[in-house]
């Protein structure tokens, strides 16, 4: 996305930075998997096509994402970010009903890494990005009903279920933003802060 081209979110244990033409190999190689695959709804796609996407995502006026950065990792190797790469976020942006709309996603893409508290983290550090500079009104997230670890996550998030398919054996919930809960992100995601992300 345009506006995040240049922005870093720099937290206590995750960085998350813009989505570049570095990142794309390690991210092609992680849609290989098809358990990936399956939990995000993914297809597979060559690498020049992965290349492609990653412009489209650059240029793009209603999707949002970033690379998730282990910061310990990130730190212990001279700020390589490709060897600190675990994941990344992402939102997409709609409009329904005079309202912004927007449906989060994330990955932790690094199985030896989950289970650490990161993706919520991650999580919350773009929730709060997408209130503070995307405006948004209400979040969703759709979900694989057998990835109950990441539905345990947003239902603690204060997401509440609307539907689920059986067909598409998903489940989406759904946060509307209020005061309250953006208090509540901002006491989940600890200390961070917004920084210029300066391109190679």
């Amino acid at each position: 996305m345009k506006l995040n081209w240049n922005s870093q979110i720099i937290g206590s244990k995750v960085i998350l930075v813009p989505y570049g033409p570095k990142h794309v190999p390690k991210y092609h190689q992680w849609m290989k998997s098809s358990e990936l695959q399956h939990l995000t709804g993914s297809e597979p796609l060559t690498f020049e096509e992965e290349c492609e996407m990653q412009e489209t995502w650059k240029n793009s006026d209603d999707k949002c994402t970033f690379i998730i950065l282990h910061r310990e990792t990130f730190e212990d190797k001279n700020s390589n970010e490709i060897e600190a790469m675990i994941g990344d976020t992402n939102i997409f942006l709609k409009e329904e009903e005079g309202s912004k709309l927007g449906e989060a996603e994330i990955m932790i893409a690094e199985t030896s890494f989950r289970g650490q508290h990161l993706g919520w983290q991650a999580m919350t550090l773009m929730l709060l990005y997408g209130i503070e500079y995307l405006k948004i009104d209400a979040y969703e997230v759709k979900i694989k009903l057998e990835n109950q670890n990441s539905i345990s996550m947003f239902e603690k998030l204060k997401f509440e279920e609307t539907s689920r398919s059986e067909v598409f054996g998903e489940m989406t919930l759904v946060a509307k933003v209020s005061s309250d809960w953006t208090a509540f992100l901002k006491k989940s995601a600890g200390n961070f802060e917004l920084k210029e992300y300066k391109h190679e």
